[in-house]
């Protein structure tokens, strides 16, 4: 029979490990799942960004009632050198001051919906029959829709998810081991379902098609159920984009219902109110940035970074893209500072904005201190910086990391995820994962990381969605994913060597 082991509390200040490529300091980990589970601010830090300043699309005043929250909070937990630092000029801000629609006939009934970002309001409240407009066949509708209000065809059956499966899920081991051994998964390996076709016509020629027919407004459909509407842009944020009329996203349960009644010939009468404002004064737009210094006399200069994006779409608080993201990297500094440590490099942290809109912060702040994507001229800065590690596929807990093909780091990492088994960290893929903003440091030859999360209800319930607030996050594996980030931060700061890189991308 094996003898029990006792459990000792391992010294934060000399214990460590070694396994074949580095050494992971078991004490210091300790110390970091202590802070990071036991005095925990990262839901109160989650309160305050979401519940407290709202939404936050990019150019809005939400956003940047945020910059000026984080750029506090990380000052008042002794973070340095922390500013807002310019990235470039956006274009046209905007945001929702008002948005109120009903069907009035044939009976009375609140309808959900979202109004498309950067469209215009109706200037007041308006009432109007509606119209059935489907959009391949535009011609039959000119003298029409004066005065109406447009419903446009979804082109959809009326397949609704009743709930027989659940919409969140977390990753099983068969599949953290598909990721980890398939390089070629996509998501077009899971479908989302096919939908019925329907001749494609451009959303500029139906714009200028309704303007043109003097129509009031437009509802259409966007994914999304049980209440749930998935938003998206609706013009244009250029300073010279073409007029629009105001425009909502509608619950599919509403919008099918005025579609069948609309079919059957049934009159049908709306009403609405939406307002919305501009801002037109100033296009500069900023990240948010603060510093752990190093300490080391020659290590120092060099540089540990993490991030996430701070801005969010604006139907909801933006609570698990990415205000999940935003607050664990956040607590990842914060545990650390809290921990009094003394890094050798520079530890970076940098929350960015225009993100949903093309990675435009960190490409902007990327292209100022590192090098041009395209031309791939580097600057010295470059070369000082060990890695970038991004939090941003919604709130569930951290499985593991992609290593976006470097295959040297392969084995650190495995080292690295070893304490946090028991946390169901345990998978490093060399796959390539994209969409968020590690992809602005790799693309020009800087080590640039994604973790690998449970999906929980980030695609079927919360991405840019109404539904994206505060009560979807999980709070213990936002304390999960805050301790392995603060770990892999840490490790790579204090490691006699900055990370291994992959041979440089050929410019574009």
């Amino acid at each position: 029979m094996r003898k029990a082991i006792p459990l000792v509390l391992l010294s934060a200040a000399t214990i460590c490990i070694s396994f074949k490529s580095d050494r992971v300091n078991l004490g210091m980990i300790t110390r970091i799942k202590q802070e990071g589970f036991n005095d925990s601010k990262v839901m109160q830090t989650l309160f305050e960004l979401t519940d407290v300043n709202g939404p936050r699309l990019t150019g809005s005043a939400g956003m940047k009632h945020a910059e000026k929250w984080a750029v506090q909070k990380l000052k008042e937990w002794g973070l340095e050198n922390v500013h807002t630092e310019r990235w470039g000029t956006f274009g046209k801000g905007w945001e929702i001051q008002k948005c109120y629609v009903a069907m009035t006939v044939p009976y009375y009934q609140a309808l959900i919906a979202v109004p498309k970002a950067w469209t215009p309001g109706t200037g007041g409240n308006i009432a109007a029959d509606a119209v059935l407009v489907k959009t391949d066949s535009l011609d039959k509708y000119a003298g029409k829709l004066n005065g109406k209000i447009v419903v446009l065809a979804t082109g959809d059956a009326y397949d609704q998810n009743m709930g027989l499966k659940a919409d969140a899920s977390r990753l099983t081991e068969e599949d953290l081991h598909r990721t980890a051994m398939d390089p070629h998964i996509t998501d077009a390996d899971n479908p989302k379902g096919a939908r019925n076709y329907r001749p494609y016509v451009s959303r500029q020629k139906i714009d200028s098609f309704l303007m043109a027919e003097g129509a009031k407004a437009v509802i259409s459909l966007r994914r999304g159920n049980m209440g749930t509407v998935f938003t998206s842009n609706g013009a244009s944020r250029a300073w010279d984009a073409k007029p629009v009329l105001p425009e909502l996203e509608m619950g599919s349960e509403h919008i099918y219902r005025l579609e069948r009644l609309l079919t059957a010939g049934k009159k049908v009468s709306l009403e609405m109110d939406i307002k919305t404002s501009f801002s037109m004064a100033d296009s500069t737009e900023y990240n948010v940035v603060g510093e752990i210094p190093g300490t080391d006399k020659e290590l120092k200069n060099e540089i540990v970074m993490l991030g996430a994006h701070m801005d969010s779409w604006h139907a909801a608080t933006g609570t698990t893209d990415n205000g999940t993201g935003t607050v664990v990297t956040m607590e990842a500094v914060r545990i650390l500072k809290a921990l009094n440590i003394h890094p050798k490099r520079t530890i970076r942290i940098v929350l960015w904005s225009g993100e949903e809109q093309g990675l435009l912060g960190s490409r902007g702040y990327v292209k100022k201190h590192f090098g041009d994507r395209l031309t791939m001229q580097l600057k010295p800065e470059q070369e000082m910086v060990s890695a970038y590690y991004n939090l941003d596929n919604g709130g569930g807990k951290i499985r593991g990391i992609y290593t976006q093909n470097n295959d040297a780091v392969y084995p650190i990492f495995e080292q690295w995820l070893q304490p946090f088994k028991d946390l169901d960290a345990t998978t490093v893929t060399n796959r390539n994962t994209g969409g968020t903003d590690h992809l602005s440091f790799d693309e020009i030859g800087i080590p640039g990381f994604q973790f690998i999360q449970d999906p929980l209800e980030y695609g079927s319930r919360t991405h840019h969605s109404n539904m994206d607030t505060y009560e979807r996050a999980n709070s213990n594996d936002l304390m999960q994913a805050s301790v392995i980030i603060a770990s892999f931060v840490y490790n790579t700061a204090m490691r006699d060597e900055m990370l291994p890189r992959k041979p440089l991308p050929k410019k574009k």
